[in-house]
């Protein structure tokens, strides 16, 4: 039997989760998205340096598991540099330096779909190489690979749920810790559920929105 009446009065707890979650994805995008913006840039760079540390990068944190990277940063930085990082620094961290390397394959492939021709045009206009990257080729990138960016949102979104691992009370968290207290574990666990899923819902409706303003402009 289902007994969500028992875990009624733990709701509003539970569901105090949430900020804590959009708080770790919007601060791990405010932070890997930019970071993978120059990742990509390092990519398609003739320097043949910056090149190969960005593709070594990319294939560092693509090619490890999220949670080790998350146990890594969390465990090890106060054995390596004596600084006892917090679970919310150390998620942010993990999440923001994740989230760069799969934002730069993104990012990447939208700058190569825009015609060679906009860099001609805009040499001739006399606009300089950082001018054109700003105002020329990256807002063009960025509306191209909307929903691929959307996407990662969301998996960034449902991937923060591993912070509850190092003990940071996030909606999983809370879940977890009223089903131990209930002694229920599929009540919580769909309240929580039921959260992911709207969050993600909202998300991908405003994106949906973003994008057709973006196709009538």
């Amino acid at each position: 039997m289902l007994h969500f009446e028992t875990i009624y009065a733990s709701l509003p707890y539970i569901a105090g989760g949430v900020a804590v979650t959009l708080k770790f994805s919007f601060f791990s995008l405010l932070c890997g998205l930019p970071l993978g913006v120059i990742l990509a840039i390092g990519k398609l760079s003739n320097t043949f340096v910056l090149e190969k540390i960005a593709t070594a990068y990319t294939a560092v944190f693509r090619g490890t598991p999220l949670l080790v990277q998350l146990g890594i940063i969390f465990y090890a930085t106060p054995q390596l540099i004596g600084y006892p990082i917090s679970a919310f620094e150390a998620g942010i961290l993990a999440f923001s330096l994740n989230s760069a390397a799969y934002s730069s394959e993104i990012i990447r492939a939208g700058i190569r779909a825009i015609d060679p021709g906009q860099w001609d045009a805009a040499k001739v206009l006399g606009i300089s190489v950082t001018q054109t990257w700003v105002k020329v080729i990256l807002p063009q990138a960025i509306r191209n690979i909307l929903p691929a960016l959307v996407n990662e949102m969301v998996n960034l979104l449902k991937e923060s749920a591993l912070v509850s691992i190092i003990g940071e009370a996030d909606l999983l968290r809370r879940a977890q810790i009223v089903a131990a207290e209930k002694f229920l574990y599929f009540e919580p666990l769909v309240v929580a559920a039921s959260l992911y899923f709207m969050m993600v819902m909202v998300i991908s409706f405003m994106a949906k929105k973003l994008e057709k303003r973006w196709a009538h402009a």
